[in-house]
C-alpha cells in the first residue's frame, strides 16, 4: 500500500529535490505538486491524496499562505492530513498550527529523512516534530497549551487591534478613556496568552492570525 502525497512549495528547485527524495521510498507516491496556494487548492479539488506536505510561506496565491491558508485547508478539506515543512521558528506559530490540527511541523534546517518519518507517522495517526521544531515549540505545546486569540478578553483584543494599527499606548489610552498603565497591562496580558515577549513578534503574530483589520470588539463588554 502506498501513501499518496501532494507537495506544495514556491521554490521549484526545492520541490524537485523533495520529489526526487521521496520517489526512492517504495511506500510513498507523489501524485502532484503545486507552487502556490491557487495551484494547491485546484490540485486538491481534482486529485485524491492521503497527505499534504506544504511550505508555510507561499506568497502571491489566491488563497494566501501561512495560517490563513492552513485554516482554509482545514475547513475545505477536513479529513486531509497536513505536514508543514518550513523554516518557521516561532513557538507561538507552532502552537497555533497544532491547535488547528496540524500533526507535524518540520524545519527545512533538519535532515530530509525526518520528512519521510513524519509522513509515515502522520499517515498512521500520530504526530511528528523534527528536532529544530521540537526545540522551539513541541514541548510548549505539551506543557503550556496555547490559548490563542479566542481567550483574549474583549478589552485585550481591542488594545492589541489598535496597537497593531500603529497607535501608541498613550494614544490608545486616550481613545479608550483608560489609564496608560491599564492599557499597557492589557497589552502584556494578551502577549502572555500568545506566548510571545517582544512587540515585533506581536506584530508578526497578529498579521498571521488575521487580527489586523478584524472588526472592532463590542465596547459595551465589561471583561
Amino acid at each position: 500500500m502506498k501513501i499518496d502525497i501532494i507537495l506544495a512549495d514556491d521554490h521549484p528547485a526545492l520541490l524537485a529535490g523533495i520529489k526526487h527524495e521521496l520517489s526512492g521510498i517504495p511506500t510513498l507516491n507523489v501524485v502532484g505538486s503545486a507552487g502556490s496556494s491557487t495551484e494547491l487548492v485546484q490540485l486538491l479539488g481534482k486529485l485524491s491524496c492521503d497527505l499534504l506536505v506544504t511550505d508555510y510561506s507561499m506568497p502571491g496565491g489566491e488563497f494566501g499562505d501561512g495560517m490563513a491558508l492552513l485554516s482554509f485547508l482545514r475547513r475545505r478539506f477536513p479529513d486531509l492530513k497536513i505536514i508543514v515543512f518550513s523554516m518557521l521558528d516561532n513557538p507561538a506559530m507552532v502552537r497555533e498550527m497544532s491547535r488547528l490540527g496540524i500533526k507535524s511541523v518540520l524545519s527545512k534546517a533538519d535532515d530530509l529523512g525526518h520528512l519521510i518519518s513524519a509522513i509515515h507517522a502522520v499517515f498512521a495517526g500520530s504526530t511528528y516534530f523534527s528536532p529544530s521544531t521540537r526545540a522551539t515549540g513541541e514541548f510548549q505545546i505539551k506543557q503550556e497549551p496555547h490559548q490563542g486569540m479566542r481567550q483574549l478578553t474583549m478589552r485585550e483584543a481591542e488594545v492589541v487591534r489598535l496597537f497593531i494599527a500603529g497607535q501608541s499606548i498613550n494614544e490608545i489610552a486616550a481613545q479608550l478613556h483608560r489609564s496608560k498603565q491599564t492599557v499597557s497591562a492589557q497589552k502584556m496580558s494578551a502577549m502572555r496568552k500568545f506566548g510571545i515577549e517582544r512587540d515585533v513578534d506581536l506584530f508578526r503574530y497578529a498579521h498571521e492570525m488575521g487580527l489586523v483589520g478584524a472588526p472592532a470588539p463590542d465596547p459595551t463588554q465589561k471583561n
